[in-house]
């Protein structure tokens, strides 16, 4: 399966990739009020293994937590979501995005009115930066934009809106 097929779990339910989506008002969209991780499958003599699922859903929680999103899900909901839709989608080996969002209610920068909603998508992102890179390396530079000092915000966690900044360092480097 290639990115864009397949299917995606959201809110309890496994959806066609082309039927996952949200509202164009959701507070997601307008305030980036969304944290995720970022884990892989991989395809083993054994059946498809994840690296560390459990350390990746702790930090999603605890990312959840800090941005102050009441999952309405349990942690083993959630671990189920992963491996049910790894198999819906007869993944051997993906990655994996396990994403906590606000959806939709009212629009304003207070986000708690909003419902808490979660998602699960996979995709084979084969390697990261390239095949090639694998055994040629790669070329690397330092830019000019710097990620924001940690008292800032919860640098440390996966979260939507700060993702701007490593769009700004990732299309300097073009």
């Amino acid at each position: 399966m290639s990115f864009g097929t397949g299917k995606i779990w959201m809110n309890g339910e496994l959806v066609e990739w082309a039927d996952a989506k949200i509202h164009v008002a959701s507070h997601v969209v307008h305030y980036g009020s969304a944290v995720f991780e970022g884990a892989r499958c991989y395809d083993t003599p054994r059946g498809a293994a994840c690296f560390r699922l459990d350390t990746h859903l702790n930090r999603l929680f605890d990312s959840a937590k800090i941005y102050r999103m009441e999952m309405s899900l349990s942690y083993d909901e959630v671990h189920k979501a992963v491996i049910d839709t790894i198999r819906a989608n007869n993944y051997r080996a993906c990655y994996i995005r396990p994403i906590v969002y606000r959806g939709y209610h009212t629009l304003g920068v207070n986000p708690l009115p909003c419902p808490v909603d979660t998602a699960v998508i996979l995709w084979d992102w084969g390697a990261y930066l390239g095949t090639d890179a694998l055994t040629n390396g790669v070329d690397v530079r330092m830019s000019s934009w710097t990620r924001a000092a940690p008292n800032t915000f919860a640098s440390r966690r996966s979260r939507r809106a700060p993702s701007a900044n490593s769009w700004l360092i990732s299309t300097s480097m073009a």
